[in-house]
């Protein structure tokens, strides 16, 4: 099957090149971009950190649109012809974007920097009742993992840009250290708390955990795939009580009905938590991290 999807975005790649420049690219770079690397990155949190690491040197765009789900997005031949002319490609890794390598050789651009932002980061199985070991992507919501990720960004703009390196690498090592303020401002709190687990609707934070020595329990499973189990359900109600859990964490932009109904049944809140893979409510990366963490804390009555 997917062989015959890339195959189709190779002919449809095929088409629009013979068409010319009639083919509107909603997803393409900026027309001003002259003179500045071309960014195409995958989702808003590795759109986020090119932007940092860029700075006023780059344009950065993403491919996914806002609203749309990372885990099932499948790219258009639009999508790839935004790779045939952008100087890097900046995608998660861990299995997220299954078509990342794929789209860069549909591409065809023999000078694209292709980022994978997670390579070096440590993967974490998923683990859940339809999967079968693959890594948990979700390493963005991580702010170690994220360190590691701007750092390869950083490489990847110099790889394309090198006369600019020095620039890339300041502005790097100025946006991981204000990641290391973040984690350093909550470490201690999520260290003296007595709770270590926290109830979300969607496993997305078990990076996030590994940071802070915590726990998540979830209504949905790492890859969002669907509504829980009747037996999930139960279990988490009976988790709830046995812990006196008073808050239950729903994404933003996703279906909080399922959390909603856990809430009610165990006498809980809905609180807001941020997965960053789309832009939320105008807010920066550092500040949804810092409002998830200061959340998270205030669950585990810390």
């Amino acid at each position: 099957m997917r062989k015959k999807k890339l195959a189709a975005l190779l002919l449809a790649l095929a088409l629009l090149t013979l068409s010319g420049c009639g083919v509107e690219q909603t997803a393409s770079p900026s027309p001003d971009a002259s003179g500045k690397l071309i960014v195409s990155t995958t989702f808003d949190a590795p759109a986020e950190f090119a932007r940092a690491v860029g700075g006023d040197k780059a344009v950065v765009s993403t491919i996914i649109p806002d609203g749309t789900e990372p885990h099932d997005f499948e790219p258009k031949a639009q999508d790839i012809r935004v790779l045939s002319t952008a100087d890097v490609f900046v995608y998660n890794g861990l299995g997220l974007e299954s078509w990342a390598q794929e789209a860069v050789s549909a591409a065809g651009n023999s000078s694209l920097v292709a980022v994978d932002a997670s390579d070096g980061v440590e993967p974490i199985a998923a683990v859940d009742e339809k999967e079968d070991g693959r890594p948990d992507p979700h390493a963005w919501l991580s702010l170690k993992c994220a360190e590691q990720q701007v750092a390869n960004i950083a490489a990847g703009f110099a790889r394309a840009d090198p006369e600019n390196a020095a620039y890339y690498q300041q502005n790097s090592e100025t946006y991981i250290a204000q990641l290391e303020a973040l984690y350093e401002k909550y470490a201690a709190r999520f260290t003296s708390a007595q709770k270590k687990s926290f109830v979300t609707g969607h496993a997305a934070f078990a990076y996030l955990c590994r940071d802070f020595s915590l726990k998540q329990e979830s209504v949905e499973d790492v890859f969002a795939n669907g509504e829980p189990s009747a037996r999930r359900l139960v279990s988490l109600i009976d988790y709830c009580k046995a812990n006196n859990v008073r808050i239950v964490f729903a994404e933003s932009a996703a279906s909080k009905e399922v959390s909603e109904t856990l809430a009610s049944e165990v006498g809980a809140r809905i609180e807001t938590i941020y997965t960053i893979e789309s832009a939320e409510d105008g807010k920066s990366y550092l500040q949804r991290m810092d409002e998830n963490l200061a959340r998270i804390a205030e669950s585990l009555g810390t």
